[in-house]
């Protein structure tokens, strides 16, 4: 990926480039079968974007991910957690 695209995500969502790197690579060989997993997952999203997840919204998150084999990746999870 280029540097443009992270200046763009960094402008559009106000995260550090490095944290998304970071994430990226937490990323790669996570198992997300597993639930502790995807709730750390959930949570270091929910960090870099500095946002509370409620325990309920972080539930259905994970049923989401776990169950019905939603993607998982920066955009599913902030996406999940910026809707109201």
């Amino acid at each position: 990926m280029d540097n443009q695209f992270f200046k763009n995500v960094e402008k559009k969502t106000g995260v550090n480039m490095k944290d998304i790197l970071e994430l990226a690579n937490s990323l790669q060989h996570a198992n997300f079968k597993d639930e502790q997993t995807v709730r750390g997952v959930i949570k270091r999203v929910a960090q870099i974007a500095n946002r509370k997840v409620p325990k309920e919204l972080e539930d259905k998150i994970v049923q989401t991910i776990i169950q019905n084999g939603k993607q998982l990746d920066f955009n599913t999870i902030a996406n999940m957690i910026n809707k109201k």
